[in-house]
């Protein structure tokens, strides 16, 4: 095994799009086929002025005195996206012992759509008709209870929505709202840190519609900084041997790969397999990589150290937790709520969607109703949460452009070229703008 160095043999970048990690991970599990309602519009963020309707403030659905009730609707079939709903649980106990919101607590009401797109358009008209809200979703069969929440646009769901359109409609709000592009600031870093590797780029994507998309935006923003890509293939989303892409590699001269869009166990597969073969390009991981297990299953740290890596939140496992304090609450609630689970990318944003409601619910009022909830919702453009991630805008849906960058070192993440938590960004580097494809 082999250590990566400076010249030309490292892996490591920031939080990529969640859907191309979901799509990568799911299909490793199975899962049915998806329903987008439309083809997402362009832009890098922003909707329509909110149209609520008037019954929606006399709409008091799962509000009663002491508990306001939600529903998380994921896929916790094989435990894929469990992490969502854990997050969600986890917030809602934490803020739960400080008294709740406004004197009620948070009942979160768990559903399996079982990755059957019928399922979980029931479900989600089950939480229209009794719930006060849906918080932390995750589902790839989310196109279709979006057709319920586009039919009803006074409920409100607080969810890291997977497919474009439903992701756009005025009554659905993210804590990290996607885009039509990608962020420029780990591109622009490692173009000056790399400008001869990035003229032999590399990646491997899965072939589904979503990530080949993804992909495309990413693709468009590296050549606008002066990257140039010669090897991209799409693979079958289940292929989890990457010898025959890495001796492809290796002979078309790559000389960076990036991996944004691989989870950990795709990306510690590739790694391996680089290490068989005895190749050792730049590698950029992102944040669905990140997790407790990736250097163990890499082959442990001998076999992944020197790694790059970035993402637009904390090092949420632990590493970041001596000076964002937020890391600590989320590590121990969700130790409290699910002991022995390994919290992941889905974890973390299930608690920020429930934190998002929470300091929604908490401005709409001592007699919330879903109106007023969507009216505080609506306010909402500089969600804080507590530098778990940088300050966002849900309201506006606009891209987080922030990000942090690290490394592998003694089988460790470790920040890297970051500012201190303690300056004016929180320790995130906000030096670039978003690039918007199209």
């Amino acid at each position: 095994m082999h250590a990566y160095t400076d010249g030309g043999r490292r892996p490591g970048r920031r939080r990529s799009l969640v859907l191309g990690a979901v799509l990568l991970a799911c299909t490793a599990t199975a899962c049915s086929s998806t329903s987008t309602s439309g083809a997402p519009s362009h832009g890098s963020g922003g909707t329509a002025s909110p149209s609520i309707p008037a019954s929606a403030f006399q709409d008091h659905t799962g509000v009663t005195a002491h508990t306001v009730t939600v529903a998380n609707i994921s896929t916790q079939t094989a435990g894929l996206f469990k992490g969502a709903l854990v997050g969600a649980e986890a917030y809602a106990a934490y803020v739960n012992s400080t008294g709740g919101i406004n004197g009620r607590r948070i009942v979160v009401q768990g559903q399996d759509d079982a990755f059957s797109g019928g399922l979980n358009k029931q479900l989600t008209q089950q939480a229209v008709n009794t719930d006060f809200a849906t918080v932390g979703d995750v589902s790839l069969e989310d196109g279709f209870g979006g057709t319920v929440l586009a039919a009803n646009p006074g409920f409100p769901n607080v969810s890291e929505s997977l497919d474009p359109v439903t992701a756009r409609l005025a009554n659905t709000f993210s804590a990290a709202p996607s885009g039509q592009g990608w962020p420029l600031g780990p591109l622009v870093y490692f173009a000056k840190r790399f400008p001869t590797q990035i003229k032999h780029t590399g990646t491997i994507i899965a072939d589904l519609p979503s990530t080949v998309l993804a992909w495309t935006h990413e693709k468009a923003a590296m050549i606008h900084e002066g990257y140039t890509v010669d090897y991209s293939p799409a693979l079958p989303p289940t292929q989890t041997d990457f010898t025959a892409q890495v001796v492809a590699m290796r002979n078309a001269g790559i000389q960076i790969v990036f991996l944004e869009q691989m989870p950990q166990n795709y990306a510690s597969a590739f790694i391996r397999d680089l290490n068989q073969q005895d190749f050792h390009p730049v590698v950029v991981l992102g944040s669905p990589a990140y997790s407790s297990v990736l250097v163990a299953n890499s082959g442990g740290p001998a076999a992944i150290d020197g790694a790059f890596f970035e993402q637009s939140s904390a090092f949420y496992l632990g590493e970041d937790a001596a000076t964002i304090p937020a890391v600590s609450t989320f590590d121990t609630w969700v130790a409290r709520t699910s002991p022995g689970f390994t919290a992941d990318l889905f974890t973390f944003e299930g608690w920020l969607n429930a934190e998002l409601f929470a300091q929604a619910l908490r401005n709409a009022g001592s007699d919330p109703s879903r109106g007023s909830l969507l009216v505080a919702l609506h306010k909402l453009t500089a969600f804080d949460s507590q530098n778990l991630q940088p300050v966002s805008n849900p309201a506006g849906k606009v891209p987080i452009t922030c990000y942090v960058l690290g490394e592998i070192t003694g089988g460790t993440f470790t920040r890297m070229d970051d500012p201190p938590v303690s300056g004016p960004t929180h320790g995130y580097r906000c030096d670039q703008p978003y690039y918007t494809a199209g």
